[in-house]
This record gives C-alpha cells, structure tokens and sequence, in this order.
C-alpha cells in the first residue's frame, strides 16, 4: 500500500512539473517610460504581479531617448510617453501595434525649489523670474526635445518671460534629474511636473502653470509593432483599466 503511494505521489510530481516550469518561464514585459512614471508604475508593475503574472521590467527615461532606442531597434514590449509627439512619430514609422495607442494619464506643470528657500514667486505674465534667479540656473528637461523641457518652454515664452532665462538654464537629461539639481540645492528653481514635486520631499512648489500656457500634458501607452510577449497586453490593458487609474490617481495624476 505504502509503495502503491509513493508510485501514485511520484505520477503527479510528474505530471504537474511540466505546468509548474511552464508558469515559471513566461517572459515578463520589457516597458520603456517616461522618468515621471517611476514611482507609480512601479507600483502598477507591483500590483500587476500581485495577480500572479511576471512583474514587468521597466526602463525609465526621458520620453524622446526612449523613443530613438526604440527607432534605433531596442527590443521591448511597451512604451509610455509623457507627451503625444514622440509617440505620433513612432507611429508615423509603423512602430506602434494597431489599435493598442491609448492617451489615459495627465499632468500639471510647477516651479520648485528647495524645501528650505526663502523664494516667493507668483506665476504671472512678465514674472521677474531671472532675477529670483539670482545667479543660479533654472532647472528644467533639456527643451530641445524632451517633453517636461518642451512644456517648459512653452509656458515661459507663453508668460512672455523666456527670453529672460534662457541663458540661465540648467537642462538636464529628463525631469527627474532636473528635479534631482533643486532636491540637492544646486539650483535655486526648476519647473517639473506636479507628480514629481509631490514625490521629492526636499522640495516645494512656488507655483503652478496655467494650464493655457502649455500644451495639455499628455501621456500615451501602446505596444510596439516588434512584441511577440503575451503578458504586455494584459498589462498594458491594466494600466487604462479603472482599476490601474486609480492607482496611477494616488500618485497625483489625472486621468482621462
């Protein structure tokens, strides 16, 4: 009888094994995204898990280095952008997978500064922004390409005061190094977006862009053309589920 067991209990090991290493090697997503997305994708990827799939793999950068890795043939899955043109230039390659592209999150625009400064600034038409400057340096993304720095640039030349500061820039290679310089006090200002001054504890906002200045922010998810990883879709539809907003809502963004 007891052999009889052992033989019966042997049977199912093999049996399930091969089921068990099947759910072991499914691929977890590669996801490139925006550098503002870190804290509350993480935490989407957390909750993605949770359920039982692969926790997604996420790079985090600047939308526009993203968007050449991928057009330079970086292998991944899925791509999170925080503004609409890079994505439309992906598409405008075919670089997209049908009917997968979906705009659900927003944001909103803030001048910092650290913590412990003294600086009081409103956010006006012809704000004497250089001279709360002194002679430190604006900390904004690099505005040549990448969207928190476009959005930027769009607000100052918008409040008619960009011509004043843009010899005194300090662009970084995305928000979250523009945010790093006022967290460490190496710049005495930067513009950001408002969920990322809420993520960084050393810094404060001064004021908040008007949403007429700029460009409405943004931020598109698809799939790319190249993904053969069946776990992505299933992400990607969790993030736009109203489950996932609502998560990405504790962050502080909006949602659409």
């Amino acid at each position: 009888m007891r052999k009889a067991l052992a033989l019966l209990t042997a049977l199912l090991a093999v049996i399930m094994a091969p089921i068990a290493t099947a759910a072991e090697q499914k691929e977890a997503p590669l996801v490139l995204a925006a550098a503002s997305l870190q804290e509350s994708l993480n935490a989407a990827a957390d909750a993605w898990s949770a359920r039982g799939h692969p926790r997604p793999r996420i790079s985090f950068a600047g939308s526009s280095a993203l968007a050449r890795q991928i057009e330079a043939g970086a292998q991944a899955d899925m791509f999170v952008s925080a503004d609409e043109p890079w994505m439309d230039e992906l598409a405008g390659r075919k670089l997209l997978k049908t009917g997968t592209r979906v705009s659900f999150l927003r944001n909103t625009l803030v001048l910092i500064a650290p913590r412990v400064s003294a600086v009081k600034l409103a956010v006006r038409p012809n704000m004497p922004l250089a001279q709360a400057l002194g002679t430190g340096r604006l900390a904004i993304a690099d505005p040549a390409g990448v969207p928190a720095g476009l959005y930027a640039k769009q607000a100052l030349t918008k409040l008619g005061v960009w011509v004043s500061v843009q010899g005194k820039l300090a662009p970084a290679e995305n928000v979250r190094a523009a945010l790093a310089l006022v967290s460490r006090g190496a710049a005495p200002l930067g513009i950001v977006y408002g969920t990322d001054a809420k993520a960084a504890p050393d810094v404060k906002v001064i004021g908040l862009f008007p949403a007429a200045s700029h460009d409405p922010i943004s931020y598109p998810v698809a799939l790319l053309a190249s993904s053969r990883n069946p776990e992505a879709e299933g992400f990607r539809r969790f993030l736009i589920s109203t489950e996932g907003k609502a998560l990405f809502h504790r962050f502080g963004f909006g949602t659409k």
